[in-house]
Order: C-alpha cells, then sequence, then structure tokens
C-alpha cells in the first residue's frame, strides 16, 4: 500500500515536471510571438507609410502627365489659331488687291 502510493506520488510528481516544462516552454513562445507580433505591427505601419508616399507620388505623376497634354492641346489650338489668323490674312490682303485693281480701272480713265 505504501509502495502504491510512493508510486503514485512519482507518477504526479513526474506529470507536473512535464507540465511545468510545458509551461515554461509555451510561456517562452508566447513571448517571442508577442515580439513578433510587435515588430509585425510596426512593419505595417512603417509599409502603410510608403504607401501613402507612394499614393502622393502617383497622384504627382498623373498631374504631371496631364500637365503636359495640356500643354501639347494647347500648343496644337495656338497653332490652329495662329493659321487661322493667318488664312484671314491673307484673305484680306487679296481683298485689298483686287480693290486696288478695281480702282485703278474704274470707268474714269
Amino acid at each position: 500500500m505504501i509502495e502504491d502510493l510512493r508510486s503514485d506520488i512519482r507518477r504526479l510528481i513526474a506529470a507536473y515536471e512535464a507540465i511545468k516544462a510545458e509551461n515554461t516552454s509555451l510561456r517562452q513562445k508566447l513571448q517571442e510571438s508577442t515580439g513578433m507580433n510587435e515588430d509585425y505591427r510596426k512593419q505595417i505601419t512603417e509599409l502603410e507609410k510608403k504607401i501613402d508616399s507612394l499614393k502622393l507620388a502617383d497622384t504627382m505623376l498623373v498631374t504631371s502627365r496631364d500637365r503636359k497634354e495640356a500643354r501639347e492641346r494647347i500648343d496644337r489650338m495656338i497653332k490652329a489659331i495662329d493659321k487661322c489668323i493667318s488664312l484671314i490674312g491673307s484673305v484680306r490682303e487679296d481683298d485689298n488687291e483686287k480693290e486696288h485693281q478695281d480702282q485703278g480701272s474704274g470707268p474714269g480713265i
């Protein structure tokens, strides 16, 4: 009977030691996981800042492209307007030449 009690106590002590070792191991893993979690949170924050910076840079790039396209359109319009003005000027010159010709060959001569 005493031997049975001693045997049971040894088994309980062994189970206690095993659970104690497992508990220590789990606490260590928890501590490592908590540290990794904090590192990941910092990394996420840094990546979110980088994303915001890239979005801002992309917005500025798109704006620059839009400005370039707008300038090109304005340049094309200016060229078209210049062409129209020169055509109007040549039409006026033609009209003036006709008037001079008509005045020079009038009925009074």
